[in-house]
């Protein structure tokens, strides 16, 4: 089964619950293994203009082994945003919303449909992706067009936008032993 990355940002009431309701409603679906979660940031949300005010952002990056086709996975993203109470409407792209979850890669997968591109076509643009990404998997090559490891990508990255580390904590199931808590790893 591939590894997939999943980046998970929240900026909408109870954050760090949707943070981890993601986690556990993804690991409920039998084609997604959740295995491991990056530490958790915090950071200013990016938006069309300054002028629009919005609450900051957690993000965090999963990986998790996936056995099922990319347009499958996005569905089931989905779907589990729609759980955490998100509504897809036109105009609201840049809205807050309590759950968004973006597929960054899927093994060393190139990937374009009408609604998926994959890797995400702007996470080497997004160090709230690349921060937290390379704290969990610093050497994963991101396929092609970028053909780079994460941590080269972070360090290339032009975003300037201050991040910071939190002391928010995802748990991941971790099969028939206990809960995992991926900030210690």
């Amino acid at each position: 089964m591939p590894i997939a990355y999943l980046g998970l940002g929240s900026n909408q009431g109870a954050r760090r619950e949707h943070l981890q309701a993601a986690v556990e409603r993804l690991g409920r679906r039998s084609a997604i293994c959740v295995e491991e979660a990056s530490p958790v940031y915090e950071t200013a949300a990016h938006t069309r203009s300054p002028e629009q005010q919005q609450p900051a952002f957690l993000n965090a990056v999963l990986r998790a082994r996936v056995d099922c086709e990319p347009d499958a996975l996005l569905r089931a993203a989905h779907a589990v945003e729609a759980e955490e109470g998100r509504t897809r409407s036109s105009g609201k792209q840049w809205a807050p919303r309590p759950l968004d979850i973006d597929l960054l890669a899927v093994g060393d997968r190139t990937y374009q449909t009408d609604v998926l591109t994959l890797p995400h076509p702007r996470l080497a643009q997004r160090r709230f992706v690349l921060r937290p990404w390379a704290d969990l998997a610093p050497t994963f090559t991101v396929p092609s067009p970028f053909d780079q490891p994460v941590r080269v990508l972070l360090a290339q990255c032009p975003d300037t936008a201050a991040i910071r580390r939190t002391a928010v904590r995802i748990a991941v199931p971790g099969g028939s032993g206990p809960v995992r808590d991926a900030s210690r790893s």
